[in-house]
């Protein structure tokens, strides 16, 4: 599948976006942890989060396999590695050392493990010295990458694409197996190893802790997620079936959040036979049925050239790197007013909005060497994307 698929990059622009508001919203929900929290915290605030958390990050790997797809065919496998390896590794190597140090600053200060002073803070935290216990999250080594986690879990997954594309590209199997697919496989098929994975992985590894190393539950979820969004772009076959199939994925995904909801938080403990496979079933189902809603809804309404799509296509990826930093400041020195409920978290949007905006408009593209820390391409010439110029699915 060659032609254009401006819906990837619409939804990628979007999923980054949906991620932006979801750490502002972390900052607000009632009872879950986060680096500095907001003395205004929401009960009914669980819902929305609940409900976006658990598709979110499924469907931006999705989306990154499905560029992968993209960048592979456009550059060959030399070309995918290079710049898969400057677009992933550089900017977390960046992000560590100068854009994720001042969120464990004021996680610290927050949980009143430190006093004030960044420099003092930057001595220590560079000196890789122990840390007193839960002084901000990944103290236990010395140094954190926080939000940048997705980075290196991406480029696992990037590298162990390269030996199967090798494969499929002189097999053409991808195209093959997709060209052919079913409804009935679309809808199912995913979630048989996602069951796999819960029964047999997710009591050994638990959760996810962040850390790469060991975590091979949400290892096997992401990349299999990865898979599907390389598999998908491959034909055109699936597409067409999602086209079909959209009206009633849009009235099944809340149906089956609803259905997650009362195994989650109504049903009593060993109520009914088997009922934490089922429980099992129903969040994977629940996963499944939003991302293919997703995608559906994208592949309708979101594939067309769009005059913003180039510019948000490379702001998003600085605005990713940055907004959490800016986000975390925010909330901690805005803390210190009482602002209310709703000016608060406001104020902190409309400052992470414009801190993102103008760090990248008016610094990042304009700086070569800035572009390439933030992983973005050499400036061409003109040295911005015209507004109306077309791109190819390989972010």
């Amino acid at each position: 599948m060659t032609q254009r698929r401006h819906d990837i990059d619409a939804l990628r622009v979007l999923a980054f976006g949906l991620l932006i508001l979801y750490h502002l919203g972390m900052a607000y929900v009632a009872e879950w942890g986060w680096h500095v929290k907001s003395s205004y915290r929401s009960e009914p605030l669980q819902l929305v989060m609940l409900a976006v958390n658990q598709w979110r990050m499924p469907l931006l790997f999705l989306i990154s396999g499905a560029a992968s797809y993209f960048l592979l065919n456009k550059l060959g496998t030399g070309g995918y590695l290079r710049r898969r390896l400057q677009q992933l590794f550089v900017p977390l190597a960046f992000g560590m050392l100068a854009v994720v140090p001042p969120q464990a600053y004021y996680e610290a200060l927050s949980n009143g493990i430190i006093e004030p002073g960044y420099l003092s803070f930057l001595q220590q935290y560079f000196s890789f010295a122990p840390w007193p216990e839960n002084a901000f999250a990944g103290s236990e080594f010395g140094l954190t990458w926080n939000h940048l986690w997705y980075l290196p879990y991406l480029g696992c997954y990037a590298l162990a694409l390269i030996p199967l594309a090798l494969c499929g590209k002189h097999q053409r199997w991808p195209e093959r197996i997709m060209a052919n697919i079913k409804a009935w496989q679309l809808l199912i098929l995913p979630l048989v190893p996602m069951m796999v994975y819960g029964l047999y992985l997710f009591p050994h590894f638990g959760g996810i802790n962040h850390a790469v190393v060991g975590d091979w539950y949400t290892h096997a979820r992401f990349f299999t997620y990865f898979l599907c969004g390389y598999l998908l772009v491959s034909s055109s076959a699936p597409w067409e079936l999602l086209a079909r199939l959209r009206n009633r994925l849009i009235i099944a995904a809340p149906l089956t959040f609803t259905l997650y909801l009362f195994f989650d938080r109504v049903l009593p403990d060993s109520s009914i036979p088997a009922q934490e496979t089922l429980h099992l079933m129903v969040i994977y189902i629940n996963r499944w049925i939003w991302l293919l809603a997703v995608l559906a809804c994208g592949y309708r309404f979101l594939n067309r050239p769009f005059r913003w799509l180039p510019y948000a296509t490379e702001a998003i990826y600085p605005w990713y790197i940055l907004h959490q930093t800016i986000t975390v400041i925010a909330v901690y020195q805005f803390g210190q007013f009482a602002l209310g409920p709703i000016l608060e978290p406001l104020l902190v949007l409309s400052i992470t909005v414009i801190g993102c905006w103008v760090l990248h408009e008016f610094i990042i593209r304009r700086n070569p060497v800035l572009r390439v820390l933030f992983g973005l391409k050499p400036a061409s010439t003109p040295r911005a994307p015209a507004l109306d110029t077309p791109i190819r699915s390989c972010s």
